[in-house]
């Protein structure tokens, strides 16, 4: 997940890049969610959705060309084990673009970098680490003691 958004490149899409160019990052003193932010979050979300497809796409094209055909059992368990871990390394991603597309229509919808439980703001250092944050601090912490009290019950 991490990997993925971290090696994003330059992709060919006619949308400013993530640091506007100016190196660009969205500020405390700035109006919350102002254009500029929404603007810089977007990129930021779709640079990091064009990474995984990339990466799905290289995985799809390796899975062609390396079709298993080990004649050793060995060696074919270990492929298929490590094409295991690899496809559903590609499913987690899979979920993981859907948040994204989710966290672009809260862009459009003016919903985005506001908690759904409070309806705070989420704070800025939240969003640049995970840009899918759809809850602050606070509200996730405690759905994650709700979610772990109703699984011991």
């Amino acid at each position: 997940m991490a990997t993925a958004y971290d090696r994003t490149e330059g992709g060919g899409h006619d949308r400013a890049p993530a640091n506007d160019g100016d190196g660009y990052r969205p500020q405390p003193d700035e109006p919350f969610m102002c254009e500029r932010q929404q603007a810089y979050f977007r990129a930021k979300l779709l640079d990091w959705k064009d990474a995984i497809l990339r990466e799905s796409q290289g995985t799809l094209s390796q899975l062609q060309i390396d079709s298993l055909r080990e004649a050793d059992l060995n060696d074919r368990a270990s492929s298929e084990s490590d094409w295991s871990i690899e496809l559903r390394t590609r499913d987690r991603q899979r979920k993981l673009i859907a948040k994204i597309d989710a966290a672009l229509r809260r862009i459009d919808d003016g919903e985005y970098g506001y908690c759904e439980v409070t309806g705070e703001p989420i704070s800025l250092g939240r969003l640049e680490a995970r840009p899918i944050a759809t809850m602050t601090v606070e509200a996730q912490e405690r759905h994650e003691r709700q979610e772990k009290v109703s699984r011991e019950d």
